[in-house]
């Protein structure tokens, strides 16, 4: 959610050397910088983020968690459809950007005014659903989240045209630390289910300051037009479709979980899914925010589109490998340790959901690709697939398995939006399957073995979580420890190369800061 050639006056300094149509290399020292700032932020972010999840999780129950996901299951339903994919095609525009930016900004604010009343009426409807008044309350009360959201559309875009580290490194923390400070001290204070809607808004008006104070973009500049709108909203039509398509699972997924198992299960599946999303975040944060505007850049150029999509794919699974493989060796005994007992149910969903790491790596980089082509209509089946594995996949395993059925449902699922996602993108970029077997293969037999020894580690010997807490954290880092010397020894087996390319990146990023 994130901004050239083209773009507004008072580019900022920190993108200044970072034109990517310089030199033929610039696209790598690009992407290089943009993943060393996010993965800066990320690592912050994830840490306050992670400290916040801590204290909620043991300030407030599970079914007080379950009645906030319930609550919001509207406004999450309707965040994407804001923008409508056209801050897409304002990212991925390289002509008439001022009156595009104006259209953008006063499309998406009209968006979001409706969408926002639009919540508030219907959420009686939620409290009817969930058998809870209290859920229908705070649908009610987050209703306001998607007019203020609608503000940072324009901002976002720009910055990430721009490939701002800025953006990375200051607004990301921003968000998490406001809220977490809101939502703990709230949850301290006893606000139950209101310190998470509190959060919630600080965290949002955050996010609006931030971007504004960082982008030099203003309204006024250009004339929005009608024929741009409907021009973009051909291009980011498909993205609505995916966004509905997403949320529709998640809401049948939140409905299917609420009154099959109650909310107590859940709160404790949305914990899960909060565990579980950081390898997803690590990759979208660190690398899908600056592919894209570089796919946009050098899709006309064939060698250059396809070289940078197979280096996508193999990086992105070279990170997502490794955290696949903890979650599944270390997703139990880790949330049991750190959320504490009543949360243990929630490290079993997330060892059931350990696929979704390599399987994110692929649909984002191969999305993004398609994104850059410009021929978004191919997205629709990647859509389809989403909505018609998850679904499907939650139907057939939430009953003999309950939680874990529906965390192996989402591992199930992202593999096979990953095979068709790499299936579409094939033609796009100019490769062949064998091809991208070949980018993708090298984390996996590793992978495999640090999994292996990690997990009969830990639970046929150290069983952390049936320690004393300094204990159990001291074997964890042991198992960590171990798994990443048994990763990085199967993956210089496999490409020493690539080992010795990823050393390289990180001691020229250190000698620079």
């Amino acid at each position: 959610m994130e901004s050239t050639s083209g773009t507004p006056q008072g580019q900022h300094d920190d993108v200044a050397d970072a034109d990517p149509n310089a030199v033929p290399g610039s696209f790598r020292r690009t992407i290089g910088k943009m993943a060393a700032a996010s993965a800066f932020a990320l690592v912050l972010g994830q840490a306050i983020s992670l400290a916040q999840t801590i204290a909620v999780a043991r300030l407030l129950s599970p079914s007080v968690v379950g009645v906030f996901v319930a609550g919001t299951v509207i406004t999450s339903f309707l965040a994407n459809l804001v923008e409508g994919g056209i801050r897409s095609a304002l990212i991925q525009r390289d002509h008439d950007l001022e009156d595009a930016a104006e259209t953008v900004f006063y499309a998406t604010l009209a968006t979001g005014i409706l969408l926002s009343l639009g919540t508030l009426a219907s959420a009686p409807i939620i409290g009817l659903v969930f058998h809870s008044h209290t859920a229908a309350l705070v649908a009610a009360a987050t209703s306001g989240i998607l007019l203020i959201y609608s503000l940072v559309n324009v901002p976002e875009a720009f910055l990430q045209r721009e490939f701002s580290i800025a953006r990375r490194i200051i607004v990301g923390p921003l968000i998490a630390l406001s809220n977490a400070v809101v939502a703990v001290t709230g949850a301290a204070l006893g606000w139950g289910v209101w310190a998470l809607v509190a959060g919630m808004y600080a965290s949002f008006v955050s996010w609006v300051i931030g971007v504004w104070w960082i982008s030099d973009w203003r309204p006024g500049r250009g004339r929005p037009s009608f024929r741009l709108w409907r021009e973009m909203a051909r291009y980011g039509f498909p993205l609505v479709l995916g966004f509905v398509g997403t949320r529709i699972h998640d809401i049948f997924e939140s409905v299917t979980i609420g009154r099959w198992l109650g909310s107590a299960a859940l709160g404790t599946y949305r914990y899960s899914q909060r565990v579980a999303q950081i390898p997803v975040m690590a990759i979208i944060e660190i690398g899908a925010v600056a592919l894209f505007p570089v796919f946009s850049r050098i899709a006309d150029n064939t060698d250059r589109f396809r070289t940078a999509y197979l280096n996508g794919i193999r990086f992105g699974v070279v990170g997502a490998a490794p955290m696949s493989g903890l979650m599944f060796a270390l997703g139990q005994p880790s949330v049991t340790v750190v959320f504490g007992e009543p949360w243990r149910a929630a490290g079993s969903t997330v060892m059931a959901m350990a696929g979704v790491g390599v399987g994110k790596a692929l649909i984002c980089v191969s999305e993004e690709a398609i994104k850059a082509s410009g021929r978004t209509r191919l997205l629709n089946w990647i859509t389809l697939t989403e909505v018609v594995s998850g679904v499907g996949f939650l139907l057939l395993l939430i009953g003999p398995y309950g939680l874990v059925g529906a965390g192996l449902a989402i591992s199930l699922a992202a593999t096979c939006i990953a095979v068709v996602s790499v299936w579409l993108a094939r033609p796009v970029v100019g490769v062949r399957l064998r091809d991208v077997a070949t980018a993708a293969f090298p984390p996996l037999p590793g992978m495999v073995a640090a999994t292996a020894a990690c997990w009969a580690l830990e639970h046929l010997v150290f069983h952390s979580d049936e320690r004393a807490i300094p204990v159990a954290i001291a074997l964890l880092l042991v198992d960590v420890a171990v798994f990443g010397v048994i990763y990085l020894a199967g993956l210089s087996l496999v490409s020493r190369d690539l080992v010795a390319e990823l050393f390289g990146l990180v001691r020229r990023k250190l000698a620079r800061s």
